[in-house]
């Protein structure tokens, strides 16, 4: 019996299966943002409150992503960014790392992400400033 292992396998797939992965987790994720561009979130009674917010009065990192990304879909950048500045820099950071993925795909190499540590503390590290500095009266720019 002849094993194959993966890499090569991976290289003898055509370009189009190698392109399946991607092309579905873009269509899930426009899905969801050609959704939440149909259903405004400024609204109330279409989407569940940040449990955070609810009960504590605190935003979360993720509080205004909601209307991050319907203001996002509808081009308008400024809004964007005021209803959550991370969540917009994210959209960005996707596309830039799933075109990456896609170059690797064409090409048949296999798009390995090992972030150093120092990279995934520096990532919580903004994340806790950016809910922090949220939350404080000087951060008053930052509410969603």
């Amino acid at each position: 019996m002849h094993t194959v292992n993966a890499e090569s396998r991976r290289v003898t797939q055509s370009v189009p299966s190698r392109l399946a992965v991607p092309a579905g987790v873009l269509a899930g994720v426009a899905a969801a943002f050609a959704y939440v561009g149909a259903v405004d979130p400024n609204e109330p009674g279409h989407y569940p409150v940040c449990p955070l917010l609810r009960y504590t009065g605190l935003y979360c990192p993720g509080c205004g992503g909601l209307r991050s990304a319907h203001a996002f879909i509808h081009g308008d950048l400024l809004a964007a960014l005021h209803a959550n500045a991370l969540a917009t820099l994210g959209y960005l950071g996707f596309a830039v790392l799933w075109t990456v993925w896609v170059v690797h795909a064409v090409r048949g190499r296999p798009l390995r992400i090992d972030p150093r540590p120092g990279l995934v503390w520096s990532l919580g590290a903004l994340l806790l400033v950016f809910s922090v500095v949220r939350n404080l009266p000087f951060g008053g720019w930052l509410h969603p």
